[in-house]
């Protein structure tokens, strides 16, 4: 395959995607010949700093190639850790295009805008002599399992909560409702107040509060979330942003408690399962939800929003209606990506159906044994070991956990498999060094809900 002068070899590439360019695959091609040394950085909250040295050809000929590259690399930079400034040394024309790629006009405006607000911040590409030194904020954060504890996780259909005692679950509830359409932000806060308070009658006290929710939290303040998402700007300033803190707070008092993203948590809850950390967790549904636990245990802080990652190099990659931009990892492990390719494998799916009855038709079809679907998967599973090589060259993980609905089943099984053999022939060195899995009964009682509730310390 060539792709902007650069030419990528590959030995596996999905039968129903014939034209997939793993990112990871074209990156390491293009370094192959890139001698121009080129330092990025992006800043994020607290002076926390991201940094990556790499290279660039710096040819007239070869700026097409530099400036996608660069392009590329920033923009994974800022879906995997988040920021608000970008720090460019060594060329004053690739800070040019950077600065005009995100701005209000520029290609990547989603993400200029996107950014700007979750980081309370104008977005800016800035020019340096010397490059910023990387920081990170790590927390020891869970795995608290004393006392009366509230564990609180918001789902985009439903709500979970469950009261812990000692690491003990004695009560779990779980309640339907409708965050993403609906405009009120007293609605969810009633929601929020009434799952307290349904755990908290069933213990004799409440010590501490932990939160599990998908979206952007920083210092426990939403940022930015699809449960709220037709909540008008100044009520969400107003009355979201603080929800959850308001919510425990004008429930229980002055009790500790921790949000975090619900990927996170997963992490989180697959690390106390398998009793290991170094753990990421891929959560493949409604959309692509990822957490990262590191080495130490610890939560990173960071965005973790790999479904709007690129993942996929090629110019004729699917769209992402939400971002804007193409090749992003929602369309290659969330239900999307199991209806994007039903075409190809000859299925025609009724367009009347929502995305999951579409998801739960194709699954029938697969429980049957069903050649086509069976196609749909394994071609998800060849995506998933070239962007399992991209993850581990950014998160250097130990574990892989693997959940959601398009991971259960029959399907799964053929993800998974699928996934390991293209990885032994294509990335062998990694695939000795990683464990892929699934869910077990261990992680299933863990729970996202009882996870959640270990967030927060008690101090004595």
């Amino acid at each position: 395959m060539n792709h902007f002068g650069i030419e990528v070899s590959l030995k596996h590439a999905p039968k129903l995607d014939p034209a997939y360019l793993p990112l990871y695959r074209f990156n390491k091609a293009f370094l192959q010949g890139a001698k121009a040394p080129l330092g990025l950085a992006v800043e994020r909250s607290n002076g926390e700093m991201a940094v990556c040295e790499t290279f660039i050809h710096g040819t007239p000929e070869m700026r097409e190639a530099d400036c996608y590259y660069v392009n590329r690399v920033v923009k994974t930079i800022l879906w995997m850790k988040g920021g608000f400034r970008i720090y460019v040394r060594g060329s004053e024309d690739i800070r040019a295009y950077l600065a005009e790629a995100y701005s209000a006009s520029g290609c990547q405006a989603f993400d200029w805008d996107y950014m700007a607000n979750v980081f309370e911040h104008p977005f800016e590409v800035v020019s340096c002599e010397v490059l910023p030194q990387a920081k990170d904020s790590p927390q020891a954060i869970g795995r608290h399992l004393d006392g009366c504890r509230i564990g609180f996780d918001a789902g985009g259909s439903d709500r979970k909560v469950s009261a812990v005692v000692n690491g003990e679950s004695v009560f779990s509830e779980e309640v339907v409702w409708f965050p993403k359409t609906n405009s009120d932000p007293d609605y969810h806060y009633d929601g929020i107040v009434a799952a307290l308070k349904s755990a908290a009658e069933h213990m004799p006290r409440v010590d501490a509060v932990g939160v599990s929710s998908a979206g952007v939290y920083i210092n426990n303040r939403t940022m930015n979330a699809s449960l709220f998402l037709q909540v008008p700007k100044d009520l969400f300033d107003a009355k979201v942003k603080d929800i959850y803190i308001r919510a425990i707070t004008d429930t229980f008092g002055s009790v500790p408690y921790a949000v975090a993203n619900d990927g996170d948590v997963t992490a989180l809850a697959g690390a106390m399962s398998l009793e290991e950390d170094n753990v990421l967790g891929i959560a493949m549904g409604t959309s692509e939800a990822v957490g990262f636990v590191d080495p130490q245990g610890r939560i990173t802080g960071w965005l973790n929003e790999l479904a709007f990652m690129p993942v996929d190099a090629a110019p004729t990659a699917m769209r992402d209606e939400w971002s804007g931009d193409i090749g992003c990892g929602v369309k290659y492990f969330s239900q999307d990506a199991v209806i994007k390719l039903a075409p190809a494998a000859g299925i025609e799916l009724d367009e009347a159906l929502s995305p999951a009855e579409k998801l739960k038709a194709v699954q029938k079809l697969m429980a049957e044994d069903d050649p086509r679907a069976a196609d749909i998967y394994s071609s998800i599973g060849v995506y998933l070991a070239h962007a399992l090589a991209l993850y581990f060259d950014l998160y250097h993980y130990k574990h892989v956990l693997l959940l959601g609905r398009v991971m259960s089943g029959k399907g799964g099984d053929l993800i998974l498999s699928t996934c390991k053999e293209v990885m032994a022939d294509e990335y062998p060195d990694i695939a000795a060094r990683i464990s892929p899995t699934l869910p077990d009964e261990k992680f299933r009682r863990v729970g996202q809900s009882a996870a959640a509730a270990s967030l927060p310390e008690i101090v004595k």
